[in-house]
């Protein structure tokens, strides 16, 4: 994982985006936050199992669904598998260790 410090690269309301193998911050703070890097070392993983591409198409292409179904930006986010995934798991600092293969499809 690099930790890149680089505010003006979020938009408004994120403190971070994942894109491999870069954690890009929008504070330097963000570097001694656990759970936030847990989450964000969660997408990392995500998007290595899928190959990276795939992350990102899928990713998209969810995202969309959800816009659809929700009909609000921040609600299709939030219901993304892979972020579902990543909040739900983003104060087991130890998560990674026991999580298997693909465990964001237990969230679709």
């Amino acid at each position: 994982m690099i930790l890149i410090v680089r505010p003006k690269l979020l938009r408004k309301n994120y403190n971070g985006m994942t894109l491999w193998p870069f954690v890009v911050l929008k504070h330097h703070t963000l570097k001694e936050d656990a759970v936030f890097l847990n989450h964000e070392k969660i997408h990392l993983h995500q998007q290595a199992e899928l190959l990276i591409l795939f992350f990102y198409l899928w990713y998209g292409f969810e995202f969309l669904i959800r816009l659809i179904q929700y009909k609000n930006r921040y609600k299709a986010y939030r219901n993304i598998s892979f972020e579902r995934e990543a909040y739900h798991h983003e104060s087991e600092i130890n998560y990674l260790k026991k999580r298997k293969p693909y465990g964001f499809l237990k969230f679709l």
